[in-house]
């Protein structure tokens, strides 16, 4: 898992804002999500795996997702989420 002391020192590398960790009702609803086939990167790729942790930038719908212990700190791969209203998943 990954350490909040940890989070606390990394940025989101597209606006420089600072990270926190997903919480875990928001991490089993992306997961499930994912599951579903419904979640896109960036990049406009279908999102397949799911992850074990999400770091969520502060001002952006994206959350970068963390596996085997390591924050994929990448633009192309951060998940795009829905709205607040449920809209805008997938293409």
């Amino acid at each position: 898992m990954i350490d909040a002391d940890f989070v606390a020192m990394l940025r989101c590398p597209v606006d420089g804002s600072q990270l926190e960790l997903v919480p875990p009702d928001l991490l089993g609803q992306i997961n499930q999500w994912i599951e579903e086939k419904r979640l896109f990167n960036t990049a406009d790729q279908a999102v397949s795996e799911p992850i074990e942790a999400g770091l969520r930038p502060t001002g952006r719908p994206v959350i970068y997702p963390v596996r085997a212990g390591i924050p994929a700190l990448v633009p192309d791969e951060a998940i795009r989420l829905p709205d607040e209203g449920g809209a805008d998943l997938g293409n």
